[in-house]
């Protein structure tokens, strides 16, 4: 015991004496050092493989944002190249020879000249404490600190991210790990560090990691740190208004009186000032400029310039001249810099989202640096989906790209995709009722509108809109008119609204579009056309169209004929975005985001005619004259050769490698199905008909029953649809009836169809010498014997749809 004790008298005597000697200078101690001055000046030693930084400014707040400039290239993981982690405004405190890294709390603040009002807000809420560092040296108040072992750790979580998606228990290898000099710079306003970190471990990779790196034992990523001066004062908030459609920041302000809101909402824009703000159009003092990536190829590069540049439109209406610029981004320029707005062309080994983040000052919601990430197989999908459209290939060849219809599709879709995203960046929402006003936003999601003409032929040539959208140019003006002095500016942006409300615009977002349960007819994804029930009949017209045309001359010469199956998947589930948007309409609530005394209704009851009529459409596409693909297709898809692998982009099948069309019958009746039968709707169901007589839970049921298990049998392959079609709908009743999430008179009408269902199979069982009816009936009266087993993930799905995308021409 003595010795210990010994030891560790020693070890603390030499603590003590090592933290009280003097510190070297930086300058002595750097000396063989490389420099780098800017924002934060540090040192590169070569030697040591470390980043020295100076520290020169304590208790003064900067931005800290991290990134990810290299990734791993799953659309599924989702670690992408330009993924942004989030901003923190921190600061640093110097205690002895101690440093911290410290990240006061932003979200509890009290905006009050009297600083112990201020002190007692922030001894009630906890910071956090991001580094501690320890002084290696010292030059007039200035310090040096090895910053390497802070630089190389796992900042965006990457290990976390691949471990929670079970794709590999993943670990960081510092012996693996270094700074990574090329993207390492520094700046007047910001220093950029950029390390190069390795993940070993992968003795469990799953199929996302493998079909992306060269050795599943180790994944190699680069990670970004950024120091940024935040901005000046000059920036003022602008509230949020609910009626708008901009992205928000909050945060509670405990100085405020009793009688007002606590919780203050600011929105989310870039700072934007005019020349003469008492013009009525005037330059910007500094323009908006966005930066493509110079790796984007062309024809791509002048479609997304292009589309990107239509944001200038929106800020025309808004009173400035030239205030948007889209460039492409010089040689010598880096895409991570702060300063730089980017849109980035990001490959990844399968088809997914583009992105559009944002670095925001937290303090004040105001954008410093816009981020956006485009998939770059996107564009294939589009160019896929017409090439089902239109079979085109009658002689076999390519068309000339110049007259090529499929090209100008897609490329007029990467043009909307780009503003979209850029919108995102400018502190946009979705506004997913654009399509009923006449396509009035690019922050919708559009499918192709497609038509037939006169001839009733296939016509693709609107397939998306050109130009911004009326109510883009709306919320453009609300985030960002000058307001001069004097004018008062509630007001102003009240009227804004309400002008565009005056012409019909609408805006609903992702709470009300996205859920199977959503409550609005009016706000969906991928849809098209004023009148969601209209829009389906001419999708399911467009389709039946489609596949008439379908066969050898859908895919060109020397094509394995296996890949028909690829231009199919899209045409065959071609009305899946259309069905699903007649489908919310059933169960419905129509409703605004309005406010008291703005003249609008909160709520309006959808009648039970327009549930009927959407019902009616989509019990269409559960006929098996809509689902059964014809024989002619069918005998053209033999199995993938050898050496081509499948896709989750096909049909799911249940026949081995043989190609499957009564899986794709079953996918297809099950994705309406789930809107149908989806516990909220039906709970609403129950309410609206007690309330203003509207479509009836047991009412809608029954319909599904007259049109499948009580409909008239059909004959051969058809037959075997229908069959099909029928066990899908006593998946989804029987699970209805035991689903927690519904009501209790919801399970008690979805008990009582399911037995009376089940005394009508019994009675027709009796009655029919079909034995391979009889069969049919029998599994299905077997199956209701425990209808709590009924799972509505035993039926196969379709291929991922949104986004519309995919990984194979």
């Amino acid at each position: 015991m003595r010795k210990k004790a010994l030891l560790f008298y020693f070890c603390l005597l030499s603590f003590a004496t090592a933290f009280g000697q003097k510190l070297p200078g930086i300058s002595e101690k750097t000396a063989s050092f490389k420099k780098y001055e800017g924002y934060f000046t540090f040192w590169w030693d070569e030697d040591a493989g470390k980043i020295w930084l100076q520290i020169d400014k304590f208790n003064q707040d900067f931005l800290y944002v991290s990134s990810l400039p290299a990734g791993l290239g799953s659309n599924d993981i989702g670690l992408d190249r330009g993924l942004l982690g989030d901003e923190k405004v921190v600061y640093f405190n110097k205690v002895g020879r101690k440093i911290l890294l410290v990240q006061p709390n932003q979200h509890y603040r009290a905006l009050s000249s009297d600083p112990n009002e201020k002190k007692a807000v922030d001894q009630s809420f906890a910071s956090s404490t991001l580094a501690g560092f320890t002084a290696e040296a010292e030059e007039n108040g200035k310090f040096l600190v090895d910053a390497t072992d802070f630089l190389l750790r796992d900042v965006m979580g990457a290990a976390e991210r691949i471990r929670d998606m079970k794709q590999g228990s993943y670990s960081l290898d510092k012996s693996r790990s270094v700074i990574y000099l090329p993207r390492t710079k520094n700046f007047p306003l910001n220093s950029e560090l950029e390390v190069s970190l390795t993940f070993t471990g992968g003795d469990d990779a799953g199929n996302f990691v493998k079909s992306v790196t060269p050795s599943t034992e180790a994944i190699t990523l680069r990670m970004h740190h950024s120091f940024v001066q935040l901005p000046d004062n000059d920036y003022k908030p602008r509230v949020f208004d609910p009626r708008s459609s901009f992205n928000t920041i909050s945060y509670y302000d405990y100085s405020t009186p009793v009688s007002e809101p606590i919780e203050k909402y600011y929105i989310t824009r870039h700072r934007l000032k005019k020349k003469d703000p008492s013009a009525k159009s005037s330059e910007a003092v500094k323009p908006i400029i966005y930066y493509l990536d110079n790796g984007t190829p062309e024809p791509i590069r002048s479609a997304l310039l292009e589309g990107a540049t239509w944001w200038n439109q929106a800020y025309e209406a808004a009173g400035y001249k030239n205030a948007f610029q889209v460039k492409i981004l010089p040689d010598d320029a880096d895409p991570m810099d702060i300063r730089y707005n980017m849109i980035n062309w990001v490959h990844r080994s399968t088809r997914g989202w583009s992105y559009g983040a944002s670095v925001t000052d937290p303090r004040t919601g105001e954008i410093i640096k816009g981020q956006v990430t485009l998939g770059s197989l996107r564009v294939r999908q589009d160019y896929l989906i017409a090439q089902g459209l239109l079979s085109p290939f009658e002689n076999g060849q390519k068309p000339d790209p110049e007259k090529d219809p499929m090209l100008k599709m897609a490329l007029f879709r990467l043009k909307q995709l780009a503003a979209h995203e850029v919108g995102h960046t400018l502190g946009l929402m979705h506004n997913y009722t654009a399509s009923i006003n006449n396509r009035a936003s690019v922050m919708d999601y559009p499918s192709p509108t497609v038509k037939l003409n006169a001839k009733g032929e296939i016509d693709i040539s609107d397939a998306y809109a050109y130009g911004i959208g009326e109510w883009d140019k709306f919320s453009i003006t609300f985030g960002y008119q000058d307001f001069p002095a004097g004018n008062d500016e509630k007001a102003g942006l009240n009227k804004i609204l309400q002008d565009a409300r005056s012409k019909g615009l609408l805006f609903l977002t992702d709470q009300d579009a996205r859920p199977a349960g959503g409550v609005s007819p009016v706000a969906h994804l991928w849809d098209n056309g004023k009148d969601p029930v209209e829009e389906l009949k001419n999708t399911l017209a467009v389709r039946q169209k489609a596949l008439s045309n379908f066969g050898e001359k859908s895919i060109r010469e020397g094509v394995p004929m296996a890949f028909l199956e690829d231009v199919l998947v899209p045409i065959f589930n071609f009305h899946r975005y259309q069905v699903e948007a007649a489908a919310k309409v059933v169960g419905s609530l129509d409703y605004r985001y309005a406010l008291r005394g703005d003249g609008q209704s909160p709520t309006l009851a959808v009648s039970k005619e327009a549930q009927q009529k959407a019902l009616d459409a989509v019990l269409v596409c559960l006929s098996s004259e809509t689902l059964t693909l014809p024989e002619n297709i069918i005998k053209l898809i033999p199995p993938r050769p050898a050496g081509y692998s499948s896709s989750r982009e096909l049909f799911r099948k249940r026949t081995g490698l043989a190609f499957d069309p009564l899986s794709a019958a079953e996918s297809a009746a099950d994705f309406p199905l789930q809107f149908l039968f989806h516990p909220e709707r039906a709970s609403r169901m129950i309410e609206y008909e007690a309330r203003n007589g509207g479509l009836g839970l047991e009412e809608m049921i029954n319909q599904v029953l007259e049109k499948t298990w009580k409909s008239t049998r059909s004959s051969n392959l058809n037959r075997k649809v229908q069959f099909i079609v029928e066990q899908v709908v006593l998946t989804h009743l029987m699970a209805l009836s035991t689903n927690d999430a519904a009501n209790y008179q919801v399970k008690a009408v979805a008990g009582k169809t399911l037995k009376d269902l089940k005394v009508y199979l019994e009675e027709t069982r009796k009655n029919t010498k079909d034995s391979d009816y009889q069969a049919h009936i029998d599994y299905a009266l077997d199956r209701m014997k425990n209808p709590s087993a009924a799972k509505v993930a035993v039926h196969k799905e379709l291929p991922p749809g949104a986004p519309i995308g995919c990984d194979e021409e």
